[in-house]
């Protein structure tokens, strides 16, 4: 049986008001040669039941026992892989019906680029646009995104197509919960690998109450957020002796993170 050329790995925890409409919006896809491996972690509502109801065979339902946390679901999913590309998505997200076929001829044609992203619009709750993310939009070329990357993250992790030789040797890390595709990022492009953007909303990026972007992110001061992601990235090169330009100025972002963290917590104490 011959492989898939493109394996999609959609991790899914109780987002039973979702699945259906994420795993149609792959299936519909113009480009059909792939495999979708979701994997159902843990969740408590009707997630399972649904994913386990389609029977096309390009759907390859997996069930974690206990609920594992998006790292190793992130993980276990790649290591199930057997595309030559692996693409990223969002059980709560909705894909453009020409995503894999624009990323698929991109890291056909261009043979330098690891990881090929897009662009995103927002959308609410119900499926309503509500906009853009004006880092993402600014930055589509290369040099662009590792000039930006210094400072923070400007890539969509749900919208990203990874060849699947290289992803595969740099697995996500816990210790970088809620910022492992930023450390990954990081990872690869300090190794010299090429990250770029197709400049099109391939993706519809849902934002909702029960999201993480609209939980955790929002609760938490972004500075500091990338203040320790960056700390704990610098911490590993230096532990294998791997230290070069683009690792100093991870440093010098680091450094204003720390600062712009304290002067936000400040402000914020003071205010009340």
């Amino acid at each position: 049986m011959a492989l898939p050329y493109i394996s999609i790995v959609l991790p899914a925890y109780n987002c039973s008001n979702y699945i259906a409409k994420a795993i149609e919006s792959v299936l519909n896809q113009s480009f059909t040669d792939f495999e979708l491996i979701v994997i159902n972690d843990g969740s408590t509502d009707d997630t399972s039941a649904i994913i386990h109801e389609y029977d096309d065979p390009r759907v390859k339902p997996f069930d974690n026992l206990t609920n594992q946390g998006l790292v190793f679901t992130l993980n276990r999913g790649i290591s199930l892989a057997n595309g030559q590309y692996i693409a990223r998505m969002d059980a709560d997200d909705i894909c453009m019906p020409n995503r894999l076929q624009l990323q698929k001829n991109w890291l056909d044609e261009h043979t330098e680029t690891a990881v090929i992203a897009s662009t995103i619009c927002f959308i609410n709750d119900g499926g309503a646009k509500t906009g853009q993310w004006t880092k993402d939009q600014a930055t589509t070329t290369f040099s662009s995104i590792k000039k930006m990357m210094v400072f923070q993250n400007c890539i969509a992790h749900p919208t990203v197509m990874l060849r699947s030789n290289i992803v595969k040797k740099y697995p996500y890390q816990q210790h970088q919960l809620h910022c492992e595709d930023y450390d990954l990022w990081l990872r690869l492009l300090a190794d010299g690998h090429r990250i770029e953007k197709i400049p099109e909303d391939l993706l519809q990026y849902r934002v909702h109450l029960t999201s993480v972007t609209g939980t955790y992110l929002r609760k938490t001061n972004p500075f500091f957020k990338q203040f320790y992601c960056k700390k704990k990235f610098l911490q590993q090169r230096i532990n294998h002796a791997r230290w070069g330009k683009f690792e100093t100025l991870v440093l010098a972002g680091m450094l204003y993170d720390g600062a712009m963290g304290t002067a936000k917590a400040l402000k914020s104490k003071l205010g009340k």
